[in-house]
């Protein structure tokens, strides 16, 4: 049944590759259980164990189990979704915090920037601007992804720290003899045995070697005090499902109560949220068509022109989940860029997801275990994955100036800037510009030049 639906031998793959796939893929995202609840409870002047947290907790798992359930038997593919990181920051720090947006007026602005997400996936317009990407500029994002993932890696992994002088540096390792660097730099380490074991095992074609990796960390962390094992592992599902339901699902129902009120002109009003609404759609979207991009480059699923098949029915979703997250209390959900741990495992059907799908599922009630698996661990997997996505690079074409200079900023600003959405904005903008002054307007797509004034806009007009 498995292989008539999701064609497994036809991509090359096996029901037990695709479920350690699934697997990989949810371990290397489950933090976001943890960290979303948190953003958006804080966002509402609120802690850890209150309502909002216990309902966006709640919002998370099942906006997540939604989006890669879409993205499993509707689009077929490996991919998974969540409330995006960066996303939920603008939502509860800029948004909320910043300009005095309540929790529920900012869940309206969300469903609304969903609504126009479906509107233009229905009539074309998402894969239009697809297409509309130069070609260099999508080989560019999968090396650019990677290099994001590796640097997210080596944070997660405590290699690379921030420095006041330097704003990153590596860890001093000579410090791991005093009491309160100790755990941390054994996690380091661990977490780079962790990588050279992935590797080995990847090099000795191991079936599930980067979630062998994961597990062996985790484990082996427990007598080092790295991996924490909870008091208790007890749950109380129905307390978080009454805060779910009255907190969050209740908090969207009232928010689009006095949407504009908070302006001093309605005109005024009208504009920011607008902009607002402009701000999730342009980051939700490139940031899904840069990991679809990317990660698809991975897993062999380029046509020869560069471009995904059933990009639309991913694209819709995508559009889908972030309307049904809003609805049920959370910021923008989106593609994530952890699903190359998947892929990297082996991953290339909606098997892979369908997997994680369930597993987010599962979540509601396995929250206590599921949170043993401590950063350090899935550290090296996303280090290992950037490692392999980085190979990209080699099919730009350098000798082009015009084309070679876009192509490097989307690749080093995506980690540099920590967005993906901005990498292909300023590869975008760069690639108009020089080749207007180069005199190429026809090379130009009249698309690729709405996106970049767009971008421009959104840059100035709006913080994030």
């Amino acid at each position: 049944m498995l292989e008539k639906y999701f064609h497994l031998k036809e991509h090359g793959t096996t029901v037990r590759t695709e479920i350690l796939a699934g697997i990989t893929t949810f371990f290397t995202m489950a933090y976001i259980l943890a960290v979303n609840p948190a953003m958006l409870a804080e966002g509402a002047g609120m802690g850890v164990g209150s309502p909002v947290f216990n309902g966006v907790f709640f919002a998370t798992c099942i906006s997540a189990f939604i989006g890669t359930a879409l993205m499993a038997f509707l689009a077929k593919l490996p991919f998974a979704q969540a409330p995006g990181m960066g996303l939920n920051a603008f939502f509860a720090y800029t948004v909320m915090l910043g300009m005095g947006y309540s929790y529920s007026q900012t869940l309206a602005i969300v469903f609304i920037s969903g609504i126009l997400f479906i509107t233009i996936t229905i009539v074309g317009l998402r894969e239009a601007i697809v297409r509309a990407i130069p070609a260099n500029i999508k080989i560019a994002i999968s090396a650019g992804i990677g290099l994001f993932l590796a640097f997210l890696g080596l944070q997660k992994a405590g290699l690379s720290i921030n420095s006041d002088s330097t704003l990153v540096t590596l860890v001093d390792f000579s410090k791991i003899g005093t009491p309160e660097q100790h755990t941390a730099l054994v996690g380091t380490i661990l977490a780079f045995v962790g990588l050279l074991v992935i590797a080995a095992l990847y090099q000795l074609k191991v079936k599930g070697s980067i979630l062998i990796g994961i597990l062996l960390v985790t484990i082996v962390g427990i007598p080092f005090g790295v991996t924490q094992l909870p008091e208790t592992f007890s749950f109380n599902i129905g307390a978080q499902f009454n805060d779910f339901m009255s907190t969050s699902v209740g908090a969207f129902a009232g928010g689009f109560k006095d949407l504009l009120g908070g302006s001093s002109s309605f005109v005024e009003g009208v504009f920011t949220v607008a902009m607002l609404v402009i701000s999730f759609s342009l980051v939700d979207m490139f940031d899904t068509i840069g990991t679809l991009l990317g990660t698809a480059k991975k897993a062999d699923l380029l046509d020869k022109d560069g471009n995904m098949p059933g990009m639309k029915k991913a694209l819709l979703c995508d559009a889908i989940a972030t309307t049904a997250g809003a609805m049920l209390g959370t910021s923008t959900v989106t593609t994530y860029v952890e699903s190359s741990a998947g892929i990297g495992e082996g991953g290339r059907t909606g098997l892979t997801s369908a997997v994680t799908a369930v597993l987010f599922l599962v979540a509601l009630i396995a929250a206590p275990f599921i949170s043993i698996i401590p950063a350090y661990a899935t550290a090296p997997a996303l280090i290992f994955v950037g490692a392999l996505m980085i190979s990209g690079i080699k099919d730009i074409d350098f000798s082009e100036i015009s084309e070679a200079v876009p192509a490097f900023l989307t690749i080093a600003l995506m980690p540099l800037t920590y967005s993906i959405a901005n990498g292909i904005a300023f590869g975008l903008i760069s690639y108009v510009v020089i080749k207007a002054l180069c005199g190429k307007f026809k090379e130009i797509n009249w698309l690729t030049l709405v996106l970049a004034l767009l971008f421009i806009v959104r840059f100035f007009c709006m913080s994030m």
